[in-house]
């Protein structure tokens, strides 16, 4: 048995029933899917059946709580996805379905505001609403466990059971300084001699204890950073302005700093050949959820994360 979807060249697939079927893998359980779609549960369940009898394939794995989609699932509604969320916005909500709640979503301001909100905003014209926090991932990952918010994107993979983590995107890290700065330290000396090379040097920070700056110290140039910072501001689109006006130098999320490093505003003052990295995950908690939106957020992330 194949785990691509089947060709349906054989016949077309009914509207209805793939509406249905977007319902139950958006919301993981047969009976959030019913009231999404004002039928009732044993409706909702036939009509699955019948669906997977005409692709031949077996489309969700019942769990004791709701139901898991297979691959050929997973297949299907990236297909089918993009044209009934299309189609439902030039007809309008079918009646019966409710209005989706809120998707509550959190994490660093820089990462929100930079990649993530840009990438969400053409959702708000399908009916997606959206309730933003940001924050330091443990409080968020206790305020996603206590039901406060529904996905987190999180620096680091929260252990244990209790959540569900998936790898979003790795964030590389880049020493940089405004060009001033850089012609002052001069060039190639920080990759002939290190960190002495920076002794003196102002260091601009998100907080007093150095927690970027002294891991790219360590992992790049094997050594303890003992120097205080100069500015520390407690955003990180704060620091990059702060270096580029000549405040001194930083670590910044090469992301963050494309723009700067592309036009010259920022320089990279090493390129070493193993940056540090970090990755962050899309956090949730497990079980099936009555919104559709969730999943429709869930998904999008994921897919536009591969290009950043």
């Amino acid at each position: 048995m194949t785990d691509r979807a089947p060709d349906t060249a054989s016949g077309p697939l009914d509207l209805t029933l793939l509406r249905t079927f977007l319902a139950v893998h958006r919301s993981g359980s047969f009976t959030a899917a019913a009231r999404l779609v004002g039928l009732s549960q044993p409706t909702v369940t036939a009509q699955i059946r019948a669906l997977e009898r005409q692709l031949g394939r077996e489309l969700f794995a019942r769990l004791p709580r709701g139901v898991a989609p297979t691959a050929v699932a997973d297949d299907l509604a990236a297909q089918v996805a993009e044209p009934l969320d299309a189609l439902e916005a030039v007809t309008g909500r079918p009646p019966g379905e409710r209005p989706a709640e809120p998707v509550r979503l959190a994490g660093p301001a820089e990462l929100l505001c930079v990649r993530v909100l840009p990438a969400l905003a053409p959702l708000t014209g399908r009916g997606v609403r959206l309730r933003v926090g940001t924050g330091l991932t443990d409080e968020l990952l206790d305020a996603l466990r206590a039901g406060h918010h529904d996905l987190v994107i999180a620096t680091y993979r929260p252990r244990g059971r209790a959540l569900v983590a998936t790898p979003l995107m790795d964030e590389e890290f880049v020493l940089v300084a405004a060009p001033a700065w850089a012609d002052r330290i001069g060039p190639g000396r920080v990759a002939a001699e290190g960190a002495a090379a920076l002794r003196g040097v102002p260091l601009v920070a998100y907080a007093e204890d150095l927690p970027i700056t002294r891991r790219y110290w360590r992992h790049v140039f094997g050594t303890r950073l003992t120097a205080r910072a100069t500015v520390t501001v407690p955003d990180l689109r704060g620091v990059l302005a702060a270096v580029a006006a000549g405040g001194g130098i930083s670590v910044l999320p090469r992301y963050l700093c494309a723009d700067e490093l592309a036009d010259g505003t920022l320089v990279a003052l090493l390129a070493p050949e193993d940056p540090p990295i970090n990755t962050a995950y899309l956090v949730r908690r497990p079980g099936a959820v009555d919104n559709p939106h969730l999943a429709l957020v869930r998904d999008l992330l994921v897919r536009e994360a591969r290009g950043w």
